[in-house]
């Protein structure tokens, strides 16, 4: 949220309850800590009082030992409710901003595929990471401390009052002229603190853009134009946080300077009473010291007053996530159980044995796994339409591939198959019932899916494999490794299957056959494949194209393809164009028939292997 030039923030009650939203499941801890503040606080404000009298005594013939061990008491006990209180407040903070994180961290991850990449990644981490930080002190610490400081600076003044009515009007004076200053100067300093986070939010999201591309920007020697970009950000952020700090420094001047001008008032107007008869010594060392210890609660409310200010405005940035469009229904476990009657089959890759996915009784087999009617989806409410009218049946078994030009709308028929995009028009089906009447959940237990860009999750290759099947063995993990012949190269790897993954480990190629064997890990009933095989050389793709015959032999396989080697055994091609299904059949047939797949199959003119009549990549 960014404010525009010359608008102050302040602290209303709407965005007062942002904050307290966050620090309301913890109200009992702050009313504690709160009790323990002003604890100590009491005994901070009884220890001059207490001083009077050691000063009293030794005027006199009375004993100090009483004196003194008050001040003795008041040490112990105030120091240990200080501690008390600073580790609870502490701890509480630390619960408070673990419960926005875990909140935020689960909400990205159930939020729907378009809510999340319409921001950019490095904005949404900087909401979990230093947004949350801005909201530890300021949900927790800043409440307890701004009534706690309230409660000093009244106590202060009636113990001054007490002590000397004219002393205390010139103190008052100093406080009231400090006070106006700092209402008129915090507005601003918050002002500037959210305008620097939000440019650092800006910074982190073009950060994390530009390091995901880091092999782009260094092949365009780009490397300067994008640090000159993204450190824009950062100078601005820098240009309000010095501004932030220069209306900071100018409050803190002030407070101080009025504070020592009250205390040179007071010795001078005090040391004047004390020569008339009209004031104690005592009293005036007492008062003095309660001037001393005036700034403690004046720089406690300030500080406070601008963690708050910040805090808000942190709570009301991680609340904007709250709006993030969320996939309907609880997320359960990966492995739902299948409705109706199952039995297993066995898939033999080469001399192996591997588990099938459980299928579904006889009078089920008729009925197509997936079927698309008249589907239209776009973007966004205002973009043109990605698909209109697509009409597609996905049978139980067999290789189904999707071809077209680039636009086509391929991708976006994956995405509503994988219901990370929902159509606005027409239906999907899965076993016959539409898509409505599935959870998010329950849909992509059946499916399995590997992308083009074949991203890794955070952690090992065991991590990777296992991240739709937490319950497979290293056994059954070795042998997809196998099938995808990636097995001897972890073999090979020191830490085997517990190597952390980067892009200093593996290849493209390498992270595309464990994404597949990730896939094929799952068994599922349809294998969702954006061209598996776009980065393996030709005796790897042999083998992945043999494991992808062996599993549409047994489920479906949907391919989008963009070689042609990749659809010469497909049951059925489906050419797409501008959005919509042009026309289908074999590879021959389409050849005969259809002049836009035989220009993508001509584009580059290669020649064909035996038995086949061209070979080439398809767009």
């Amino acid at each position: 949220m960014t404010v525009p030039e010359g608008t102050s923030l302040k602290v209303s009650v709407p965005r007062l309850r942002i904050l307290w939203s966050f620090a309301r499941p913890h109200q009992r801890s702050l009313a504690l800590a709160l009790v323990l503040a002003l604890v100590g606080s009491g005994m901070g404000l009884a220890t001059p009082m207490v001083t009077k009298g050691v000063l009293d005594a030794l005027g006199g013939s009375d004993s100090l030992r009483g004196p003194l061990l008050a001040l003795l008491v008041l040490l112990v006990v105030g120091s240990a409710v200080m501690y008390a209180q600073w580790t609870l407040l502490g701890a509480l903070g630390e619960r408070v901003v673990l419960r926005a994180r875990e909140s935020m961290v689960r909400r990205f991850l159930r939020a729907t595929v378009p809510a999340v990449t319409r921001r950019p990644p490095g904005e949404l981490v900087t909401r979990v990471t230093s947004d949350t930080v801005l909201l530890h002190q300021a949900a927790t610490g800043a409440p307890v401390g701004l009534i706690n400081a309230v409660v000093m600076l009244f106590g202060t003044l009636v113990l001054m009052g007490v002590l000397d009515l004219v002393l205390l009007s010139t103190v008052a004076a100093a406080v009231a002229v400090v006070g106006v200053l700092f209402a008129v100067l915090m507005p601003g300093i918050a002002t500037a603190q959210q305008r620097a986070q939000d440019h650092l939010g800006r910074l982190g999201g073009n950060l994390e853009g530009a390091l995901r591309a880091i092999r782009t920007v260094k092949a365009g020697r780009a490397e300067d134009r994008t640090a000159e970009r993204i450190v824009a950000d950062a100078r601005i952020s820098a240009e309000h946080g010095v501004r932030a700090n220069r209306r900071e420094a100018l409050a803190w001047t002030i407070a101080l300077a009025g504070i020592q001008l009250a205390i040179i008032l007071v010795l001078g107007v005090g040391a004047w009473r004390v020569a008339e008869g009209d004031l104690e010594v005592s009293s005036l060392i007492a008062f003095l010291l309660y001037a001393f210890g005036l700034m403690d609660p004046i720089s406690e409310l300030s500080q406070n007053i601008t963690a708050l200010q910040s805090g808000i405005a942190a709570a009301e940035r991680i609340r904007e996530t709250d709006d993030l469009d969320s996939e309907e229904g609880a997320v359960h476990a990966v492995h739902a159980v299948h409705e109706g009657p199952v039995r297993e089959a066995a898939v033999v890759v080469g001399e192996k044995s591997v588990r099938d996915t459980p299928v579904r009784d006889a009078a089920a087999q008729d009925t197509p796994v997936l079927e698309l009617r008249d589907v239209t989806a776009a973007y966004g409410p205002d973009a043109k339409p990605a698909v209109r009218g697509v009409d597609l049946v996905i049978p139980r078994h067999g290789h189904t591939a999707i071809v077209g030009p680039s636009g086509a709308g391929k991708t976006t028929l994956f995405s509503l198959v994988l219901r990370f995009l929902e159509p606005t028009g027409g239906e999907l089906l899965l076993d016959g019932r539409p898509y409505r009447d599935h959870s998010h959940d329950a849909i992509r237990s059946r499916l399995a899916y590997v992308e083009q860009d074949t991203p890794v999750v955070p952690g090992t290759i065991r991590d990777n494999l296992l991240l739709s099947r937490p319950d497979a063995t290293d056994a059954e993990l070795h042998r997809v490794l196998d099938e995808v012949r990636l097995a001897e190269k972890v073999d090979a790897l020191d830490d085997g299957l517990d190597t952390p993954l980067s892009g200093a480990v593996v290849s493209g190629g390498e992270r595309q056959r464990i994404a597949l064997a990730r896939a094929l890990l799952r068994t599922p009933d349809v294998l969702l494949l954006d061209e598996a095989t776009a980065q393996l050389d030709g005796l790897t793709e042999a083998a992945v194209q043999s494991c992808v015959r062996a599993r549409a032999a047994t489920g479906a396989v949907v391919t989008i393809a963009h070689r042609l080697s990749t659809v010469i055994d497909a049951d059925t091609i489906v050419v797409m164009e501008a959005g919509r299904v042009r026309a289908r059949g074999g590879h021959g047939e389409l050849l005969a028939t259809d002049t836009l797949y035989r220009e993508l199959v001509e584009a580059l003119r290669i020649a064909a292997p035996a038995g086949c009549p061209e070979s080439t990549i398809l767009g």
